[in-house]
């Protein structure tokens, strides 16, 4: 079967890292072009400077991938599935739930497969806590997603701006996993979040979780200040009592400090397989509930200031 011709739309630092490479090892796909506003190209490919650029040079294209920062992609995804193409969405797939909501309007206008991922989730261990969770319930769960922004988002300075996302930009992994694993639909029940005093988004949150019926502790505690290793993992007491502990962003998990799932992270390797299916299948996946649990949190949470941050 040939490969399906796919076109980058944002060419930063999760393109360069995750989806060229990815792409380039697909069975399933080929990179055949790129957008990039600063005029950036890969794998040789033609690049073009506007969307529009591109469809009227390539109209055979049929297949985009929106990697933009969130505050472009709502107009970018909207323009791809009015003009006919396909859409793959990196996370988070939108800065407002409305934007979210009307894409899958539009996709289904159209009828046109529109792929919002969550790369987090993407990895056998967090099927395999879901799997955990479903048989022995759930009794608490700590996340606890810490890293050093000067590392993650060197010189970005979108994520500080208004729809984008601040700490909630990895934080929003935790979640995806945090929704996908448990068997109800969690309630945020209060949050404070921490801004510097130049930014418009915050660099530390604490939220506190509630499960609709029962008593099972949640909580998150992100932040961006974290000096070395990073921390990406969550704590659980099962059920029956025993203890897990999902790691390493969810790529592994251990029960008892017992090694259950420790593998390679190839979450994006994962998505684009994923992809294929529902193309496949002409069948769209947007799952909104870590959009949703961010704003719930930024709905609710009581704001505190901290030091003026500056690269």
């Amino acid at each position: 079967m040939s490969k399906r011709k796919i076109a980058i739309i944002g060419l930063g630092k999760i393109s360069l890292d995750q989806h060229v490479p990815v792409i380039a090892a697909s069975e399933a796909f080929e990179l055949a072009a790129v957008v990039s506003t600063r005029g950036l190209s890969s794998g040789g490919v033609p690049s073009f400077k506007s969307p529009a650029e591109l469809y009227k040079a390539l109209p055979e294209v049929g297949i985009v991938a929106v990697n933009t920062p969130p505050g472009a992609r709502h107009a970018i995804a909207r323009e791809a599935l009015e003009r006919g193409k396909d859409v793959l969405l990196e996370k988070p797939p939108a800065t407002t739930l409305s934007e979210l909501v009307d894409l899958e309007a539009v996709a289904r206008v159209h009828d046109r497969v529109l792929f919002a991922t969550w790369h987090s989730i993407f990895n056998p261990a967090v099927e395999e806590a879901r799997e955990l969770i479903a048989k022995a319930g759930l009794r608490h769960l700590a996340i606890e997603w810490r890293e050093d922004v000067r590392k993650w988002h060197p010189g970005q300075d979108w994520v500080w701006e208004p729809g984008g996302f601040g700490v909630f930009d990895p934080g929003i992994n935790a979640l995806s996993i945090f929704a996908r694993i448990l068997p109800f639909t969690p309630l945020v029940k209060s949050a404070e979040l921490t801004y510097p005093a130049n930014r418009q988004t915050p660099i530390a949150a604490k939220v506190a979780f509630a499960a609709p019926t029962g008593n099972v502790a949640l909580s998150a505690d992100f932040d961006w200040r974290e000096q070395g290793d990073e921390k990406w993992h969550m704590t659980l007491t099962l059920g029956d009592g025993r203890r897990a502990r999902l790691f390493k962003g969810g790529a592994a998990l251990s029960v008892e400090d017992q090694a259950v799932v420790d593998v390679k992270m190839e979450e994006y390797q994962r998505i684009y397989r994923r992809f294929a299916e529902l193309l496949d299948r002409r069948q769209s996946d947007v799952e909104a509930m870590p959009l949703r649990l961010v704003a719930d949190a930024m709905l609710i949470g009581a704001r505190r200031t901290t030091d003026a941050f500056n690269w």
